[in-house]
């Protein structure tokens, strides 16, 4: 065990308020693993046993930890309309195969303030007829927002599924300038 490890857990998690409502940020050493929406005390309480679960370690609130610091700095920067893109380390352990791809394609490849419709993204990662696999993929998105799986909608014009709820799909867009702020 190096001294690395008896200072700062494996994994870290903070909750900070969002335009959306409180988001819980989780990180590992290898960076940014687990974004959870609507971060209730049941839901914050939900995801961290899921967390524990699949990475085998128990997660620790730390909002001070550095492994977290520059996450929550750019969520809030992200938010308060001051930046549109993260460059942050993800940790991408939660999720592989066809979804990481689709995933990292997004990631990558889908700039703030555009979309992109689950066909062609499917068609981006070399598989044009699993546009339906693409949505299993965004449903699946261990990092939303950061990942921005709210980027992808209907290929006829239609907002799309969303995990957080359609409301805050709805209000990502808006932020990224794509669809009007609601009026109430």
């Amino acid at each position: 065990m190096d001294s690395r490890e008896q200072v700062e857990p494996r994994v870290v998690w903070a909750v900070v308020e969002s335009g959306i409502g409180p988001l819980l940020l989780a990180a590992s050493r290898d960076g940014l693993v687990n974004v959870v929406f609507h971060a209730t005390d049941a839901v914050r309480d939900k995801a961290l046993e899921r967390l524990a679960a699949r990475l085998g370690t128990e997660p620790v609130e730390a909002p001070g930890s550095p492994l977290l610091a520059e996450a929550i700095r750019q969520v809030e920067a992200y938010f308060a309309g001051e930046r549109r893109d993260f460059d942050l380390p993800l940790d991408w352990s939660l999720i592989s195969g066809f979804n990481r791809e689709v995933l990292r394609e997004l990631a990558s490849g889908v700039a703030y303030g555009q979309v992109v419709g689950y066909g062609d993204l499917a068609g981006r990662v070399g598989q044009p007829g699993a546009a339906q696999a693409v949505g299993m993929a965004m449903g699946a998105n261990p990092l939303p927002v950061v990942v921005p799986c709210h980027r992808v909608v209907e290929s006829g014009g239609g907002i799309g599924g969303f995990g957080g709820g359609l409301e805050t799909k709805r209000r990502l867009l808006a932020l990224e300038g794509v669809l009007p702020e609601p009026l109430f």
